[in-house]
């Protein structure tokens, strides 16, 4: 599949936190029908039970209200952490949950990937770029940009704003790297290491939980997982 590009400007819609949407799309550009996204209807154990296993990766919906606490100013960041990070620059403040999915997916093995698909085509031709340069592919690249936006509108509400000042909600991934939750947010200068970590999915709820306590974010938020389908 060639992978098509373009400077024509993209005023990517933003997507809703949906599993079923999520799924629909990223098997649409390539992740193996092996692989779902999930949803996390509350962080008791009995609830977290239910969820498929195994778990690679989780994907928060949150609305942040103070930038960084303490706390997080002081933890490492560290690109070689990760096999993928990448920028989000302005002009793609509403895709990131396509970034946040990327960075769930793209940490975890090849194998999720279907051969020859936009998924596989776009991180084999980015695989050596800086994070910089990976957010510009994204933003040239016209077999995203044109399933994007027919996924953007679907989902509970009818429809969704492209007012980037009328957009509260950000999308960020978590995943385990060598033992250690990692925070991939492309907003921020890289990788955050949150600590050790052999849950991915408690792990980010423990982080969620700090960030909610240290008042970075609000209670307005959903969590949703990559996972083995069920």
């Amino acid at each position: 599949m060639a992978d098509s590009q373009s400077k024509d400007e993209f005023d990517w819609p933003p997507l809703e936190s949906n599993p079923e949407v999520f799924t629909e799309y990223l098997q649409k550009i390539g992740l193996s029908k092996e692989y779902s996204i999930g949803e996390v209807f509350g962080f008791d154990e009995e609830l977290l039970a239910f969820l498929p296993q195994p778990i690679h990766g989780i994907i928060v919906t949150l609305e942040r209200l103070n930038r960084e606490s303490d706390v997080a100013k002081g933890l490492a960041v560290d690109v070689s952490k990760v096999d993928y990070y990448m920028d989000q620059t302005g002009s793609l403040d509403n895709a990131c949950g396509i970034i946040a999915c990327l960075h769930a997916i793209f940490n975890n093995s090849d194998s999720m990937l279907v051969a020859d698909s936009v998924l596989e085509n776009f991180l084999v031709s980015t695989k050596s770029q800086t994070p910089a340069e990976r957010c510009k592919s994204l933003e040239k690249n016209n077999d995203f940009k044109n399933i994007h936006k027919g996924f953007a509108m679907k989902g509970q509400s009818a429809a969704i704003t492209t007012d980037q000042s009328k957009v509260q909600h950000h999308f960020v991934a978590y995943v385990v790297k060598n033992g250690q939750l990692i925070e991939l947010d492309g907003t921020k200068k890289g990788p955050y290491v949150i600590g050790e970590c052999s849950d991915v999915l408690r792990g980010s709820i423990k982080e969620i939980q700090r960030r909610l306590e240290q008042g970075e974010i609000s209670d307005k938020l959903s969590m949703m997982t990559l996972n083995s389908a069920a």
